[in-house]
């Protein structure tokens, strides 16, 4: 039985994944692509030529390769950190890793995270005891995607290329205490009875808001203000389609392998 649980969970986050790199190539990469024409110019003052994102906050993760990206999904487990992944040689040629495309690097690295987390939510899943089916899928996979990337993009929202950062380790502690904080959080709050549970729910989602996410000290950038938060929308979009069809793949997937007869 677990077996084909793992089974199924593999196909599909293998499913998701590879949509997610369609996704990516539709709307986030084409905003990556004109946000390296900016770098390398020195970056304009704030309140001349361009202005900080909304709350004053542009962060998120450090952006060199392909090969970096690819580390990045392994620390940040986040499917928006390989659609940010960059380098100004050349966007299709060989030498990011091992020779792939920046489209082949993507969607290695979509397949592997899509798996990643097709197994996170089928485990939690078989240790909460609460079976993910087509009918609930698209819910479950809208909680993913809260814990994973709404909720820590209230203190760090997806940034390009040329945004200015706070420390990486520092962002990267932030970023995984919010994940499991949250995923704490939304379980007490729609998987378990009591009203003590719903307070410590509520309690676990806004303490790391509370705490606040580490901030830069210089908050100036070349890139457009404007150009961030389209990027900022496309980004959280692409993972909540995501992690949609990774719920409702997931449910499908477990009705027709897990509980094959």
């Amino acid at each position: 039985m677990i077996v084909r649980y793992l089974l199924a969970a593999l196909v599909a986050g293998l499913f998701s994944g590879a949509l997610m790199t369609a996704a990516q190539e539709a709307r986030v990469v084409p905003l990556i692509l004109h946000a390296e024409e900016f770098e390398g110019e020195a970056p304009a003052p704030a309140g001349e030529g361009t202005t900080p994102s909304a709350d004053g906050a542009v962060q998120t993760q450090e952006h060199s390769s392909l090969g970096a990206a690819i580390l990045d999904v392994a620390a940040y487990l986040s499917p928006v950190s390989v659609a940010q992944a960059h380098d100004g040689e050349g966007h299709e040629e060989g030498g990011i890793m091992f020779g792939m495309s920046r489209f082949s690097g993507t969607l290695l690295a979509n397949l592997v995270t899509g798996t990643g987390f097709a197994l996170l939510l089928a485990g939690f899943s078989l240790v909460s005891g609460h079976p993910i089916t087509v009918a609930n899928g698209a819910l479950w996979g809208a909680a993913g995607w809260l814990a994973v990337h709404m909720l820590p993009a209230i203190g760090l929202p997806p940034e390009l290329p040329g945004f200015p950062a706070a420390d990486l380790g520092d962002r990267q502690v932030w970023w995984i205490a919010t994940v499991v904080l949250s995923a704490a959080g939304l379980y007490l709050l729609f998987l378990k009875d009591g009203i003590i549970a719903k307070v410590a729910g509520i309690v676990l989602v806004a303490a790391p808001q509370v705490y606040g996410a580490p901030q830069p000290g210089d908050i100036s950038s070349n890139v457009p203000a404007v150009l961030g938060a389209e990027f900022a929308v496309a980004a959280l979009a692409t993972t909540l389609f995501f992690w949609i069809v990774l719920g409702l793949s997931l449910g499908f997937a477990n009705e027709k392998i897990a509980r094959a007869d």
